[in-house]
Formats: C-alpha cells, sequence, structure tokens
C-alpha cells in the first residue's frame, strides 16, 4: 500500500510539474495526443491502485455509486488506449474487470434503496445502469476481437445479454417511453447488440417493445398501444419526437446535453454496423441540428440556459459537450467555428472524431464563435411554440447582452410552468435569472442527488420564474397533465435588423378565459452603454384578478423610488403556489408613476424603469421560508403587483450601466439614464410606449397587437400626430425635435 501511495503522489508530482513548465517549454503536441497522455497517466494509476466492483447499497454521491462510474468510465478509457497504442495491459485490465461485475451481477437484486420508478441493480435507478453499458459497450467493442470465443460467449450470457434484457423486458416502465432515461435504454441495449451481432436487441432498441408485451398498466385500455402521449417507442420514435425539425430538445439544453450522448454514441455505431438505416441523415440530419441547438442555448460565459429542471452551471466545457462539438464538426459539416470551441474546451475525444477535429485545430483551421440570434421552434412539427434565443454585442468586443424568452410547450415532466418568461445574461452571467432546480447533483446529503421536493413546490411553480402570476396561482393550477395538453404561440419575431430585435409570443390556456401577450424588444444605441430590455407584457380577461409580475435579480439593490416599510417580523406570502417559500421583506409604493429600481452585480450596475399605476404595490422578497432543510439558494426578488383589474399591462425598460470595482472604489456611471418612461397607447389592436434619455432624446415604439404580417401597413394617430408605418412594430427616435 505504501509503494502504491509512493507512485500515485509521483504520479501527481510529474503532473502538476507539467502543468507548471515554463512558457518556453509549452507543450506542443496536439489536443489528442495531450489527452492521451493524461488518459494514459489516468488510467495507469487506477490499475496500479485495482478496481472495487462493490455490492451496491448507495444513492448517487454514495461510495459504492461512485465506484460503479468511475468503473465505467475507465473501461471506456482503457478501450480507447488499447485502441490507440495496441497495449495488450488495457485489454487484459478490461476483461478481468469484466469479468468481476460477470460474477457479480447474476447475484444482484434490484437495487436496496428502492426509490426509483426505475430501481436499477449495480445504481439505484436504471439510468445509471444504462449509462454504464452505454460506456461500457464501447471498452467490450474494443476488446471484443482480441477475446477467445469462450470467454465473449461467457460475458454475452452472464453479463451483458442479462443486463439488456433488465433494462429492456424486465423494465418496461423505463424502456418503452419518449424521454432522456429511455434515449439511454435503447442505445445501452441497441449498442450492446451491436456488439454482440445481437440483432434481436438491436430491432429491440429501434422499435421499442411490441404494445402486445407490455403489462396492462403501461398498455392503453381502448387501443391496446403504449400508455404515452405519442404511443411509440424506441430510438427510431426518440428521434422523430424529442426533437423539433430545427432540433430543439424538448426538455430543455441541460437534457439535451446529457442526452445527445447516447443518441450520438448508438447512432456512429449504426452508421458502421447498419448503414442502410442511414441514421445519420434520419429526418434531415436530426442530429446534426441538436448538436447545433445545443452550442447555440448558452450564456456568453458558456453556461447553459436553466430552462425546465436544469442543474446551473452546466456549460459548453462540460464532458459531454466535448463529444457532441466533436461529432458536429466531424459528422455534419465540418463548422469551423466548433474548432474554436474545441479550443477552449481543451480536449477531445479519444476517437476518430476527436483527432478530426485535433487536426484541424493544429492546422489553424478554427474560426471565431459568435453566435448571433436564433429562433427554435418547439413540438415534433415544430408547431408547439419555440424558445427565442435574442444577442447584441457591445461596442467593447467582449462585452454581449442576450436574453432567453420562452414560449415553448411544457418540456414533458421536467417542464415547469414559466409561459412567457425570460431570463437576461451578459458576458459576466446572469442578470435577470431563472432558478432552474431544486436539486444538488450527486451530492449525497442532499437526497442522494434525487430532485428534491422543493423542485416542485418551488423552482417548477410561475412565481419562481419573471412570468405573470394571476390570483398567486401557478400556470395551470402548476398540474402538468393540464399543461402539456397546450402551448404558447409565436405571434411575431423580427431579428433581421441587430440593434432593434423583437419576439413576442401569446398564451390563452394557461388560466380559463384569459389572454396573454408579451412583447420583448432588445435595443442598441449609441446613447446607452449598453442594450436596453423592453418588456411589454399584456393581459386581458372577463373577471378582474390580482397580478404578480416578478422579476429575480441577481446582485444587491442599491435603491429604489418607493416608500418601503420594512417588515421587521416576517412571514411567508402564501401557503402554496411556491408563495409559501417567500419572505416579503418589504411592502413599498412607488412614486410619480413609475418604479425605477437601481442595484449591483458582478461589477456592473442596472436599473430597471417601470411604468405604474397609482393603486400598484411593489414586494421586495427574498427565498427561503418554509425551507427547513436549507434546500433553496437566498435569492431576492421583486414583485410588481396589481389588484383588482380586469385587465393589465405592464412595461419596463432594464438599462445596464457603468462599473465598479472593490479595488479602485471608483463608481462609474452607477445611474440609469432613463426618464418618463410611458404607456402612449395601449387599446386592443396597438400598444406604444415612449421613454426619455437624460439628453433630451425620445424613443417611441409603437406594436400592433392583432396583425403580425410584415407585408400590413399601420396608420395611428397619438395626442393628434399620425404614425405611420409597414410590419408589426415601429421605432421613432426623436433627437433636437428631428424624427427617425
Amino acid at each position: 500500500m505504501i509503494i502504491r501511495n509512493h507512485i500515485f503522489i509521483c504520479i501527481i508530482a510529474l503532473l502538476f510539474a507539467a502543468c507548471t513548465s515554463p512558457a518556453e517549454e509549452k507543450n506542443t503536441d496536439t489536443l489528442f495526443e495531450q489527452e492521451l497522455a493524461r488518459t494514459q497517466v489516468r488510467v495507469d494509476a487506477i490499475m496500479e491502485q485495482g478496481v472495487n466492483v462493490p455490492v451496491p447499497k448507495d444513492m448517487a454521491g454514495g461510495y459504492t455509486h461512485e465506484e460503479h462510474k468511475r468503473n465505467w468510465s475507465t473501461l471506456c478509457d482503457a478501450g480507447a488506449l488499447f485502441t490507440h497504442t495496441g497495449d495488450k495491459r488495457y485489454a487484459t485490465f478490461i476483461r478481468d474487470v469484466l469479468f468481476e461485475y460477470a460474477e457479480l451481477y447474476p447475484t444482484l437484486p434490484r437495487h436496496p434503496t428502492n426509490r426509483s420508478y426505475a430501481t436499477g441493480k449495480l445504481f439505484w435507478q436504471c439510468l445509471n445502469d444504462a449509462n454504464w453499458l452505454v460506456y461500457v459497450s464501447h471498452a467490450y467493442d474494443d476488446i471484443y476481437d482480441w477475446l477467445p470465443e469462450e470467454e465473449r460467449k461467457q460475458l454475452n450470457e452472464q453479463l451483458f445479454r442479462p443486463m439488456a434484457d433488465f433494462l429492456s423486458v424486465e423494465t418496461p416502465q423505463f424502456f418503452n417511453r419518449i424521454h432522456n432515461h429511455s434515449t439511454w435504454a435503447c442505445a445501452a441495449v441497441g449498442m450492446i447488440g451491436l456488439v454482440m451481432d445481437d440483432d434481436e436487441l438491436v430491432d429491440r432498441a429501434l422499435n421499442g417493445l411490441p404494445p402486445e408485451s407490455l403489462p396492462d398498466d403501461l398498455r392503453d385500455n381502448d387501443s391496446g398501444l403504449i400508455k404515452d402521449k405519442y404511443g411509440r417507442a424506441g430510438f427510431l420514435p426518440q428521434l422523430d419526437l424529442s426533437f423539433s425539425p430545427d432540433g430543439y430538445f424538448a426538455e430543455g439544453p441541460y437534457y439535451l446535453r446529457y442526452a445527445l450522448s447516447p443518441f450520438l454514441f448508438f447512432g456512429e455505431a449504426l452508421d458502421e454496423k447498419r448503414p442502410g438505416l442511414n441514421i445519420l441523415e434520419y429526418r434531415d440530419g436530426i442530429l446534426g441540428k441538436a448538436i447545433n441547438a445545443l452550442v447555440l442555448q448558452a450564456d456568453p460565459t458558456g453556461d447553459f440556459f436553466p430552462i425546465n429542471d436544469s442543474h446551473k452551471g452546466m456549460s459548453l466545457y462540460s464532458d459531454e459537450v466535448v463529444k457532441s462539438v466533436d461529432y458536429g464538426y466531424y459528422l455534419y459539416g465540418n463548422d469551423p467555428s466548433l474548432l474554436t470551441l474545441a479550443e477552449k474546451q481543451g480536449t477531445v475525444s479519444l476517437n476518430a472524431a476527436g483527432k478530426a477535429v485535433s487536426d484541424a485545430v493544429a492546422a489553424g483551421k478554427a474560426e471565431p464563435f459568435r453566435p448571433t440570434s436564433v429562433l427554435f421552434t418547439d413540438g415534433a412539427d415544430g408547431k408547439e411554440g419555440g424558445v427565442a434565443v435574442i444577442r447584441a454585442y457591445g461596442a467593447e468586443e467582449d462585452h454581449a447582452s442576450v436574453f432567453l424568452f420562452k414560449y415553448a410547450a411544457q418540456g414533458m415532466g421536467h417542464g415547469h410552468f414559466d409561459r412567457l418568461g425570460y431570463s437576461f445574461y451578459n458576458e459576466r452571467g446572469e442578470v435577470i435569472q431563472d432558478y432552474g432546480s431544486a436539486r444538488w447533483v450527486n451530492i449525497d446529503q442532499k437526497g442522494g442527488g434525487r430532485y428534491l421536493k422543493e423542485n416542485n413546490t418551488w423552482a417548477k411553480q410561475t412565481v419562481a420564474h419573471n412570468a405573470l402570476v394571476v390570483n398567486q396561482t401557478s400556470h395551470f393550477d402548476g398540474e402538468i397533465s393540464k399543461a402539456e395538453n397546450f402551448h404558447p404561440n409565436l405571434y411575431a419575431a423580427d431579428i433581421s435588423n441587430p440593434d432593434f430585435q423583437l419576439v413576442s409570443a401569446t398564451e390563452n390556456n394557461a388560466y380559463p378565459g384569459r389572454e396573454m401577450h408579451r412583447s420583448m424588444w432588445l435595443l442598441k444605441d449609441d446613447a446607452f452603454q449598453e442594450p436596453l430590455l423592453i418588456s411589454v407584457l399584456r393581459t386581458s380577461g372577463s373577471a378582474s384578478a390580482s397580478f404578480d409580475l416578478p422579476l429575480w435579480y441577481k446582485g444587491q439593490m442599491l435603491e429604489n423610488n418607493c416608500d418601503c416599510e420594512i417588515n421587521n417580523v416576517m412571514k411567508p406570502l402564501g401557503t402554496n403556489h411556491g408563495y409559501q417559500h417567500l419572505w416579503a421583506e418589504a411592502n413599498c409604493k412607488p412614486k410619480e408613476g413609475q418604479l425605477q429600481f437601481n442595484w449591483f452585480h458582478n461589477g456592473r450596475f442596472f436599473t430597471q424603469t417601470s411604468v405604474t399605476d397609482a393603486e400598484d404595490e411593489v414586494l421586495l422578497v427574498r427565498l427561503g421560508a418554509n425551507d427547513p432543510e436549507m434546500n433553496l439558494r437566498r435569492a431576492p426578488g421583486l414583485i410588481h403587483r396589481r389588484n383588482g383589474r380586469a385587465n393589465a399591462t405592464f412595461i419596463s425598460v432594464l438599462e445596464t450601466h457603468g462599473s465598479y470595482t472593490p479595488r479602485n472604489e471608483i463608481p462609474h456611471d452607477p445611474y440609469g439614464h432613463i426618464t418618463d418612461l410611458n404607456l402612449v397607447v395601449d387599446s386592443p389592436e396597438y400598444t406604444g410606449l415612449s421613454f426619455n434619455h437624460q439628453d433630451g432624446t425620445q424613443w417611441m415604439i409603437l406594436i400592433s397587437n392583432q396583425n403580425a404580417d410584415p407585408s400590413v401597413s399601420h396608420n395611428l394617430n397619438i395626442n393628434g400626430r399620425a404614425y405611420n408605418w409597414q410590419g408589426v412594430h415601429h421605432l421613432i427616435k426623436t433627437n433636437n425635435n428631428e424624427s427617425k
């Protein structure tokens, strides 16, 4: 043991020395060569220490769980090393570990935790068993022809065929549905089937289990088909139904990052061993479109937008995205901007795709990765709303402003009740946040890494988002079974002018008898340091209601123009729909018909100006009530409340300005410049707003609420002045009595 520890310490020292070598000794190896060397050091150290194959007992984050995870990674890496070096030590290592699993697996019942809808054997959920089989299939394939036939037969019969059957016919509720879990299941069964040349397993993976083989509780009583909204299952239906035509994944980028690995692994294997399927071009190359959609759904820091049940911090630089970037370049068009991402990732996959990327980077073929605005459709047919990612770049090259506007369908079981919600980012990260999920992935102390109960009671609820809440009740009463039947609709979008970009959408089903229409702009003008984010949200209905519009800002409030009464004895703001988790820290009354709210975050100042009515309230809130286990982040927020109206219109303008660093302690431009924000017209046909700069410049924005046809001309009279324009929206800038 002392000798092994000494060897391990020496290896770490060598790695540290390599990382801290002088600039003149910079490593000139290619990305592929560097990753191969790192992998060899890592796997050699593990082989020297020895591998443990423990009897499973722990949830995610626990010892046995993490050991089996490390084993699948090590086996996969060892297979790549055997392929690229020819060193038989790695093949022998894989064989020996697989025989340990072949000895253990037949003895295992389902995992003792029994806390999943589909309990696994090696892990607490079948999903992780499928992860294991996908990655180990790579390793087994790498040594399959090297193994003697009798050893292959033993492993096939004792380990791999039983595992494939367990994940499919023995756990049909896991295998036979449309979900990212089932994508992993289908890939696992299909990939091991390809390795073993087992056509029955491959067909099972591609097309799912036949309905007649399913238990009664998984079949529809009338049709006899799968009890799923689609009535189909298998890898091919996953490709058909999980993506919109432009590659948007129903569950959002966090889960797309996760699900793309099995899609691409099995897809590449099918392309090699079942070329007649032409799987890489299936559905007009949907996997290539999905890769493109993934890399475009990240903020300027590289973090994925936390749509639906997303764990914050997952980014373009995660291991799974390395694989996606490599496959995207190698299999789909050789986009040179992906090479820039690969350079920033600093590594490549140890396969043909990674080698192609590495060689292209070494040849200097990389081009800048600078994404522009994009509109994604949702739904298999692209007709279930969508998501807009609107981007503008500042005068300084590294400055960027991005807002995500969500008018998508529910997003399956991982969906949130946030119709017409948004989030906002700059080059330093979140400014207006989406909470994401209430979960500590692989943290054993927090429910073994599972979604926490607060994910349902808080993170999914509408008030947790920057979306309109009516009568303190979440959209669709917070019930997924209702929400999945409806979707918002894109009303209009105009991203042709990078200085004035619009996206507008409607939602008419979240509340019975009530319509919501939100339009948002990113306006870039030399009068402002950074682009302005402008929002107009209209709601109409037949009955009076209470309206709450939250603003989940990141940072520290500096000032507001309200009269505020601090609540020294705090109480939860409500009893359900997320309100039970909010402390009402202060109740405020805005002054002079508008609210100005100023805060500081991450070195920048922000001011949001909103139009208010005389009876409006502003609640300063903080997350954390009814949270005895401290599962929730203590985020601050502002709720703009308007009571007793059948119809309401909320307008706001967010300005980014100035800077401050604690090192020099000198604030630059800490106050916003916008004055006199007004709602100048608001009717079923048109809405218009105007605002001024302190220097006297005025902007007016007009939008047609009922006709989004870009070819239609509009004529509107406001206070005796006629405005004429063509298209859904119009911008007028007035400076020194001149308009443009």
